[in-house]
């Protein structure tokens, strides 16, 4: 076995040339996570075929469980986009809350927008609402753009399918349903403390200028679908998965084919494919190119979470081989450290290089050795730790996180102005996730 000392320098070198190489030096992720893989692998005396091996194990037990929910994923967010559902859902909370509760419900449409779309396409396809809203609202302008950035980061950060934390249940073996309820009763308070947050905000002054923004697009309001028919795609999905984990809870209750249903239903990937098939009285008309062009659109913006969370498998296939259990087993359940582990991790991860997505995934690859020493080897206590990697996945997004950009460009924020607003949000956020993952610790175990 190797010595705690050089397995400690091991991580703390990968880790640190992971960060450089990859926000420092701008190399692809995909490269920099394989070869600082191999790199680890040599060093701590695996031999080629082994490391070749590991690699190849990684990467593909990655992707085979979590690959065909990240592209179901993309397609469903992709249509709601193009399909101006998200807007039609945008206008109809708006018009239920009026211009005094605007904030709030800016926060509510990107909490549900946010379920199934990434946050930066969320933030860009709801940037222009939200922007005229703010030139009707010029006192809240900045409270505004904090509301629908915060709302859609909660979620982005905490509830599968978004990519990082599903590929994290995946190396974590979480099954996707409890960790879906689990990270929305997660996400509600990190959500309302950056509602709050963002209503503290002054007064704007204008700071922008024609080099730091882009212009706002003309937002249609006319010929939107129904906000029933935008609902559907999103709801239906999550209720199907959340039934199986209730269900399964008592299983005796329903008969067996029916029980057979709910199970097969429940499960992510065909709950999504539910979802897409409830996109469908979207189009108007359904037209198979205009289909497929969206298809191939969803491909595109799947391929490079896909392979990088691979990568991330491979990675932490690698680190595997270090047996941490063993190395800092006794020394990590003596230090009482618990979920501050997966917490600090992602934190530190997420800071040095910007990307919630290969935050979470490395802090997973870390940390699923260690599970036995943190006193969460159960199945509830592998839960708490991956939504603690989630909330530490939040701290804290400044200039080298893309989302960081999307908001300060789509939002028509300077520089300066997304740093008061959305860092400390970020930060306050996922102290206020893990609070409430210690509560569930004390309610749950």
């Amino acid at each position: 076995m190797l010595s705690p000392f050089f397995v400690s320098v091991l991580l703390f070198i990968s880790i640190l040339a992971i960060i450089i190489l990859s926000s420092r030096y701008k190399f692809n992720t995909f490269f920099v996570l394989v070869l600082v893989a191999m790199g680890v692998g040599f060093a701590a005396g695996m031999d080629g075929e082994n490391v070749l091996k590991a690699l190849k194990t990684g990467f593909g037990g990655t992707l085979e469980k979590i690959g065909l929910l990240i592209i179901l994923g993309a397609t469903l967010g992709v249509i709601l986009d193009k399909t101006n559902a998200t807007l039609s859902l945008a206008h109809f909370v708006l018009a239920k809350t009026g211009e005094r509760y605007a904030p709030l419900a800016v926060s509510i449409i990107g909490f549900l927008i946010g379920l199934p779309i990434f946050c930066d396409s969320g933030f860009v396809v709801l940037s222009g609402l939200v922007v005229s809203l703010g030139l009707q609202l010029p006192q809240k302008r900045i409270s505004l753009i904090g509301c629908l950035a915060t709302s859609l980061y909660a979620v982005h950060c905490l509830v599968p399918p978004h990519p990082g934390i599903t590929a994290a249940a995946g190396v974590l073996n979480v099954d996707l349903g409890k960790a879906m309820l689990l990270g929305v009763v997660v996400a509600l308070p990190a959500a309302t403390v950056g509602y709050l947050y963002s209503l503290s905000q002054p007064t704007p002054i204008l700071e922008t200028n024609d080099k730091d923004t882009l212009p706002t697009a003309a937002i249609p309001t006319e010929n939107l679908p129904s906000p029933l028919l935008s609902f559907l795609p999103i709801i239906v999905p999550i209720a199907l998965i959340s039934l199986k984990s209730v269900v399964l809870l008592s299983p005796e209750a329903l008969p067996p084919v029916l029980l057979t249903m709910v199970k097969f239903l429940g499960e992510p990937i065909p709950a999504l494919i539910v979802g897409l098939i409830l996109t469908l009285p979207l189009f108007r008309p359904l037209r198979n190119d205009q289909l497929n062009a969206l298809f191939d659109d969803a491909i595109t913006k799947a391929g490079p979470i896909l392979i990088v969370t691979a990568a991330g498998g491979a990675f932490g296939e690698i680190i595997k081989g270090l047996e941490l259990g063993k190395v800092y087993g006794s020394a990590i359940a003596s230090g009482g450290w618990g979920l501050l582990i997966p917490f600090g991790l992602a934190a530190i991860f997420k800071t040095a290089q910007g990307s919630s997505t290969v935050a979470v995934v490395s802090t997973a690859s870390l940390i699923a050795p260690l599970l036995d020493s943190l006193g969460f080897a159960s199945e509830t206590g592998t839960l708490l730790a991956l939504l603690a990697t989630g909330a530490g996945s939040m701290v804290t997004s400044h200039a080298n996180d893309s989302y960081f950009w999307v908001i300060s460009r789509f939002g028509n924020l300077s520089v300066s102005q997304t740093l008061r607003l959305f860092s400390p949000a970020s930060t306050l956020m996922g102290l206020v996730a893990l609070g409430m993952v210690y509560l569930l610790k004390f309610l749950l175990l």
